[in-house]
């Protein structure tokens, strides 16, 4: 069998649907994860200007100097686009109830999101790793409820992600044009979102609002970083708190509109027994 045979069945089989589909669910769940992780950066990141704090010295003596530096640049730009994400899906969880986006960016822009945010997760995760700042985590604990409509947020912020900014720019690259989302996109996000939630988010998150409590408790000045995080926090909670009343709603109603059904159903066959 020649060279060019061996090439021809090599692209036959990267072109069919038996790998296409794995490797495309695969690259979307990747790519989906990190709106998640940046919220774990975020809560490291908090957690080390709390060590900053109580420390005389400054960031380039107390942290090794990769991380000095993308404690000093990155953060500004992570909070900006984070923040941009979280009010797209209040005012979409508000106003739309289908699942196309209000608005999105253009394909340019997708791109640039992406990778701006995937740079920034990757050179943040490794820092704080590389310091030994993963896994810190303060005794105080916020309630169950917190957690719960926390994670019920996150997930409503990484499907809005995922159909936004992931979705746009891996269907154009593997199909050439927008495709439908399937069932089986929506559970393996799911079961991703939970696996990582169970792992570290559910312990580290948090530090973005202890942080704020155990310095105001302490009489240590809060900087804009920390109440960013703090409104974060809380801003995920609503879009969490939200999509449990919309659920509520949407369930009465159908219970209404089903009872509706059974009295005109039974007045229906009560006229035609006079008849």
């Amino acid at each position: 069998m020649g060279w060019k045979e061996w090439q021809q069945q090599g692209k036959r089989l990267i072109t069919s649907s038996t790998i296409r589909e794995p490797f495309y669910i695969l690259t979307i769940t990747l790519l989906s994860l990190l709106l998640p992780l940046s919220f774990l950066l975020l809560a490291r990141v908090s957690v080390a200007h709390y060590l900053l704090t109580f420390t005389p010295y400054p960031a380039a003596q107390f942290f090794s100097l990769l991380f000095s530096l993308f404690l000093n640049t990155y953060p500004p730009l992570l909070y900006a686009l984070i923040s941009f994400i979280c009010i797209a899906t209040l005012l979409h969880n508000f106003i739309n109830d289908s699942q196309c986006p209000i608005f999105g960016p253009r394909l340019y822009m997708a791109w640039i999101f992406l990778c701006t945010i995937q740079v920034c997760v990757g050179l943040g995760i490794e820092g704080s790793i590389f310091e030994g700042l993963d896994g810190l985590s303060f005794d105080n604990e916020l309630s169950l409820i917190s957690r719960v409509l926390f994670f019920i947020g996150l997930h409503e912020n990484t499907l809005l992600w995922l159909r936004m900014v992931v979705k746009p720019v891996v269907d154009d690259t593997v199909f050439g044009s927008l495709r439908k989302e399937r069932v089986a996109e929506k559970l393996a996000l799911a079961a991703s979102v939970g696996s990582l939630w169970w792992w570290r988010l559910r312990d580290e998150v948090e530090s973005l609002v202890v942080v704020v409590d155990v310095k105001r408790d302490a009489s240590v000045g809060v900087t804009w970083a920390d109440f960013v995080g703090w409104w974060l926090y809380y801003l995920v909670v609503t879009i969490g708190m939200i999509r449990i009343i919309k659920s509520l709603m949407w369930i009465l109603l159908v219970l209404i509109c089903k009872k509706v059904d059974e009295g005109n159903s039974v007045d229906f066959h009560g006229n035609e027994e006079k008849v």
